[in-house]
């Protein structure tokens, strides 16, 4: 590439400003890559939204319609953003409704175990003694950056787990009540590809 003139830089500068005229779409568009060593820059976003109400009543692991979503990474050495809010809330008080971050069926994020009984999970709630709780809904917000180190299709979901029988909810309050007091919420899970 040749020097730049004090002609050329008149030309397209002003004050030390680019002028449109100085911008070359051509050039611009060549840029394909970010510079060795830069990365962070987002690649691809994919959401996805649930709107209706989601019940649950097991320990066991359990896709929440709705809470899924599929990226294919352009390159393995990229990394996933994983971005989630969900709304949860129980039939029961004193019990544990838990979400689970997953790759596939695989968990990926959740809490270590400081203990043999202690319940552990990726986001959730539990509510102490008292049915006024039931009452309430309770956001959990999740963030996690994943390493799959792969360029296959890969589904995140977002799983939901109760215990002992309770009826977990996701969008709705525990009571079930339909009156002006109560409300119903919106969940997302945005996984984004990040460049290594």
């Amino acid at each position: 590439m040749g020097a730049i003139t004090r002609a050329l830089a008149n030309n397209i500068t002003t004050g030390g400003v680019i002028l449109p005229s100085g911008i070359n779409n051509t050039s611009i568009s060549n840029v394909t890559s970010l510079p060795s060593g830069v990365g962070g820059k987002v690649l691809q976003v994919v959401q996805d939204t649930k709107l209706d109400t989601f019940s649950h009543t097991s320990a066991t692991l359990t896709d929440i319609t709705g809470l899924a979503v599929t990226i294919t990474p352009s390159s393995t050495s990229s990394k996933i953003m994983i971005q989630a809010s969900v709304v949860v809330s129980g039939g029961q008080a004193d019990k544990n409704y838990l979400l689970a971050v997953t790759r596939g069926d695989t968990e990926i994020y959740k809490a270590d175990q400081a203990g043999t009984n202690r319940q552990r999970a990726g986001g959730g709630i539990h509510y102490m003694h008292g049915a006024t709780q039931l009452q309430g809904t309770y956001s959990t917000n999740i963030m996690y950056l994943d390493s799959p180190s792969s360029t296959s299709a890969i589904t995140y979901k977002i799983k939901a787990q109760s215990n002992d029988g309770a009826t977990m909810w996701i969008n709705r309050t525990g009571d079930g009540t339909d009156d002006p007091n109560r409300a119903s919420f919106p969940s997302s899970i945005t996984v984004m590809e990040i460049a290594g």
